[in-house]
């Protein structure tokens, strides 16, 4: 049998497969393998934070009450496609798509819709955003301050993580230099506004959903990780500046014990990068903090309830693997946007492993195991040689621009799919213990009429607003662009008047331009 990751895993392990003192690692010291805190979840569980958002910005905020009154410890906002690509609501490019894989914001009147009532100085949210991060980063801190909470007492995370959008996911908008510039822009203005935030989810999500397997996933998200630190320290930062206000995120599948082993691997590898490397000293530096989901695309339209079974498990693979916050997937969302019903088992997977499993009363349970001691040495050895080749085409841009982390993705999904489509992979409902006819299901559909309401939205704020003064702002923000200054308060001066998210981006393309992709086949 072959892991995800493709090398061998042995019927039986025992002494010979692991080096002498394996697992003896104390939690919370450097490297972190056994996990970035002395006491882990012996204190506190981990954040139980639920990804919602669509359609518009109210029905999202009475989602997100409904997940604060059933336990959820923190938010995760979903944006449509057409937030994340930096277009509005009323953009010919955006028909179809407005609120459907997430809310639409436009302007700080969605902002401050999608947070009414919602106190942020003691609610943590992160969001699910990366070309446009900063712009709804900059939406948040007005509503706050709107709020009378200062950005200093701001908790949450942006994901913010550009290269991943060349390499697997798509939702880039400008090309990767003056993205990267963008980026650094970002950690410093946070560093002096926001100090509390995590200024990027270093993200390895997205590339599994795309086929990535364990090892690639890991390798492509630390050498991402690496290109960033690289960005900052160029625009002028030092390491220990912003280096422990990077996450990073990562997905839980249903091979457990490779999992584990992996989210183990990553945290080891990382800590030595930043010190051998960076030479960072501030230990919050070394630490790989990471949230995770579980995997939506092992999630199957054939038998969903069978989802439950496989969220559990991969949930387990995520508390037991060390991470700081955990996203359950809910059983339907195969089919269509999760119910409330849906939501709420999938938060009650959470809680039942956080207050039944005992899982919490000791750290990392699975250090020793001769298995996942030898699995975390095979992940590593896997994720350093493709890092390794990574930088041998100069940098993780570089690799981004060739093609290269993309190909050998593709590959490992046509691996996994010939094997899924031979048999040889069993994927229960699908390819073994199917059903001749599936039970009807009454999916969750977003309102088409949401569309309109949104355009009509942004018709009257475009009336209400200061014209001419948006204008000037956007005009500066162009000029800031065009020069090396930090974009993000002319940003915030734009959209404090009302500019919009897609007339903030559109400003930014003209000067910077977008990105066109490079087939490597």
């Amino acid at each position: 049998m072959n892991a995800e990751s493709g090398f061998p895993v042995k019927p039986v392990y025992g002494p010979a497969d692991v080096p002498a003192g394996a697992g003896a690692d104390e939690p919370g010291q450097y490297p972190y393998t056994r996990g970035v805190y002395p006491t882990m979840y012996t204190k506190r569980p981990w954040t139980m934070r639920q990804y919602a958002g669509f359609g518009t910005a109210a029905e999202s905020n009475a989602r997100y009450h409904q997940l604060l009154a059933a336990g959820t410890m923190g938010l995760s906002v979903a944006f449509d496609l057409p937030t994340q690509m930096g277009y509005d609501s009323d953009d010919p490019i955006a028909h179809g798509e407005v609120g459907k894989v997430g809310v639409a914001i436009d302007s700080i009147d969605d902002m401050r819709l999608l947070f009414k009532d919602i106190p942020l100085d003691r609610v943590s949210t992160s969001m699910t955003i990366n070309a446009p991060g900063s712009v709804l980063l900059l939406l948040y801190q007005l509503v706050a301050e709107e709020q009378g909470v200062p950005g200093t007492a701001l908790q949450g995370t942006i994901q913010n993580d550009i290269l991943k959008e060349y390499i697997a996911r798509g939702t880039y908008i400008f090309p990767p230099k003056p993205s990267l510039r963008l980026v650094a822009d970002t950690f410093a203005y946070c560093r002096a506004e926001i100090p509390k935030w995590n200024t990027i989810s270093i993200s390895g999500y997205h590339m599994a959903e795309a086929g990535a397997s364990p090892a690639q996933e890991i390798a492509f998200t630390l050498a991402n990780g690496i290109e960033y630190v690289r960005a900052a320290i160029a625009a002028g930062l030092a390491v220990d500046d912003f280096a422990p206000r990077l996450s990073f995120f990562f997905v839980a599948r249903t091979t457990l014990l490779e999992e584990i082993a992996k989210f183990r691997a990553a945290r080891r590898m990382w800590a030595r990068i930043m010190r051998d490397e960076f030479g960072a000293k501030d230990p919050k530096s070394l630490m790989l903090r990471f949230h995770t989901q579980t995997a939506g695309v092992q999630l199957t339209a054939q038998q969903p309830e069978v989802n439950l079974i496989r969220v559990a498990i991969q949930a387990l693979g995520a508390v037991a693997g060390g991470t700081q916050s955990l996203h359950t997937n809910s059983y339907d969302e195969a089919l269509a946007l999760p119910t409330e019903k849906s939501a709420r088992l999938a938060l009650r997977t959470q809680q039942v492993l956080a207050y039944e499993s005992g899982l919490t009363g000791t750290v990392d349970p699975f250090a020793g195991s001769y298995a996942v001691e030898a699995l975390t040495d095979a992940v590593e050895r896997e994720a350093t040689a493709l890092i390794d080749r990574v930088f041998e085409y100069g940098s993780a841009v570089d690799a981004i621009e060739q093609g290269f982390q993309k190909g050998e993705i593709e590959a490992s999904a046509y691996r996994i799919a010939t094997e899924i489509d031979s048999g040889e992979r069993v994927v229960v409902g699908v390819n073994r213990f199917t059903l001749d006819e599936e039970e009807k299901y009454e999916p969750l559909r977003v309102d088409p009429a949401i569309e309109a309401a949104q355009v009509a939205r942004l018709a009257r704020l475009r009336e209400e607003r200061d014209g001419p003064a948006v204008q000037d702002a956007l005009k500066d923000l162009a000029k800031a662009a065009a020069g090396s200054v930090n974009v993000l308060p002319l940003m915030k001066d734009a959209l404090r008047l009302r500019a919009t998210v897609g007339e903030v981006c559109h400003t930014l393309r003209g000067v910077w331009g977008v990105h066109r992709p490079v087939e490597r086949f």
